[in-house]
């Protein structure tokens, strides 16, 4: 355990560094704490041998090591409050009644991403766990309708359809009908051979263009499988302007590493609170960190994951988080 002086001046090194991504020399930190550059010096030197700080090739200042950064997160932090400003563009998505539960989600990752610059990312209930509650027709023209799929959940996938001219609206009520009869309740990822096994033997005494309609749903249900099972991100593309990530291929393999549903899956968070995951911990890469949390969300459950450098600023990404898993969680 570190005594009160070297604790503030990891912490003042840390916080510095994360805010100018460069090295911390004595001297910031002397003015910081009023005190002789050598006593700083001696504080600095010894944090290293702790393993605490790290000097760098470029600069005789130091930088955090990822047990320095640890050390902070466990010990030094305060969470910061969300501010006002932020905390007015979550409350305009959370009392927008008009959004389904998905949608509230996805578009709280967006002002999670533009308020952090960090890249979002929401893990939801797999479509096993999502079972179809309704399906919707809306005619657009003479030939498109817009469909909707509804999840017991609160996932809706809007599909629009061009179907032939010589098909009317009544036929397609009838099928959506027929959907809605015997697959309401089925779970998304049962959809498909439920449409194969029992909907294609008995479409053609209710349809005369049964082909094409079921040739329709039968793809926008496979569709919205995929979609009721994937993740959803937000800025991907934020960790091109963070100055750690300025090497292409390093980021071309961070970004491959998204791509890679089966790594984006093992980030699902099991454990209660918010939990920081610190380069080598986070699983992607030595110079990123994540920090997730558990939501249950009017019975919606799924995880939230902020991605950005290993010199994030903690401080503030929980903050936002604890706010959003607190609304989420005393919204019934």
């Amino acid at each position: 355990m570190l005594n009160e002086r070297r604790s503030e001046v990891l912490r003042i090194i840390v916080e510095e560094y994360i805010k100018s991504a460069h090295p911390v020399g004595s001297d910031y930190v002397c003015k910081k704490l009023k005190c002789s550059s050598a006593t700083v010096r001696n504080e600095m030197m010894y944090l290293e041998e702790l393993g605490y700080l790290e000097k760098t090739h470029t600069s005789s200042g130091r930088v955090p090591s990822e047990e320095g950064y640890r050390y902070y997160v466990d010990k030094l932090m305060k969470p910061k409050n969300i501010t006002g400003e932020d905390m007015l563009k979550l409350q305009t998505i959370f009392r927008n009644n008009s959004l389904v539960i998905s949608d509230t989600i996805k578009k709280s990752l967006e002002i999670i991403s533009d308020i952090t610059n960090y890249t979002t990312i929401a893990l939801g209930n797999t479509a096993r766990e999502n079972k179809l509650k309704k399906v919707e027709t809306v005619p657009l023209d003479e030939n498109k309708i817009l469909t909707m799929m509804i999840t017991d959940k609160g996932f809706v996938e809007h599909k629009n359809m061009v179907l032939p001219s010589d098909i009317s609206t009544k036929e397609v009520k009838q099928i959506v009908d027929l959907i809605n009869k015997l697959l309401v309740g089925t779970p998304i990822n049962e959809i498909s051979s439920k449409l194969e096994f029992e909907i294609k033997p008995i479409i053609p005494k209710y349809v005369k263009q049964h082909e094409v309609l079921y040739d329709a749903f039968y793809t926008a249900f496979s569709e919205f499988k995929e979609k009721a099972s994937e993740v959803h991100f937000v800025g991907k593309n934020n960790f091109l302007n963070q100055p750690e990530f300025s090497n292409v291929d390093k980021v071309k393999d961070i970004l491959a590493k998204f791509d890679n549903i089966n790594n984006i899956k093992t980030m699902k968070e099991e454990n209660g609170g918010i939990n920081i995951y610190i380069g080598e911990e986070s699983e992607l890469d030595s110079d990123v960190s994540v920090i997730k949390t558990k939501y249950n969300y009017n019975g919606e459950e799924g995880t939230i994951a902020i991605v950005g450098p290993k010199r994030m600023e903690y401080d503030k990404v929980v903050g936002i988080l604890d706010y959003i898993k607190n609304h989420f969680e005393n919204t019934k």
